[in-house]
């Protein structure tokens, strides 16, 4: 969800009143698109922020609801995504039964180093190329 999430640019906000953010003076009713692809990416606030690491979110406290701006795969605000509390039990429970029920494998002995992870982008991310993987029964 950091790396690869769903769309780029968050849903617009509007600034309420004037305001002065780092220098830079925003007035009153400016709409403000948040670029998350590109905080995602920022090596101020990740280290390593190209690399998949997972184990950078354990032990930490990083809030994804909308209140840590480094990380808003659901927005923030009166403009979060209505269905966040669902999609995160979904996601952990689809992804622990696609851990426990399968092993995995790469097509024609590819290693994981030489898939293409690049994304075509528009409204929402999508890969340029498809991500395949083979599912294998498990047999523990």
């Amino acid at each position: 969800m950091r790396m690869h999430q769903t769309a780029p640019l968050l849903l617009p906000h509007r600034a309420e009143q004037d305001v002065e953010i780092q220098g830079y003076t925003i007035p009153k009713h400016t709409r403000i698109w948040v670029n998350a692809w590109s905080i995602s990416r920022d090596a101020t606030y990740w280290e390593k922020p190209t690399c998949f690491m997972p184990e950078r979110f354990l032990n930490v406290d990083i809030d994804f609801r909308g209140n840590d701006f480094r990380f808003t795969p659901f927005s923030a605000g009166r403009r979060i995504c209505p269905g966040m509390n669902l999609a995160v039990r979904m996601v952990a429970l689809i992804v622990v039964n696609l851990i426990k029920t399968f092993d995995w494998k790469l097509p024609n002995g590819m290693a994981p180093e030489d898939m293409d992870m690049t994304e075509k982008f528009g409204v929402t991310l999508r890969k340029a190329e498809p991500l395949v993987a083979i599912p294998v029964r498990s047999t523990t």
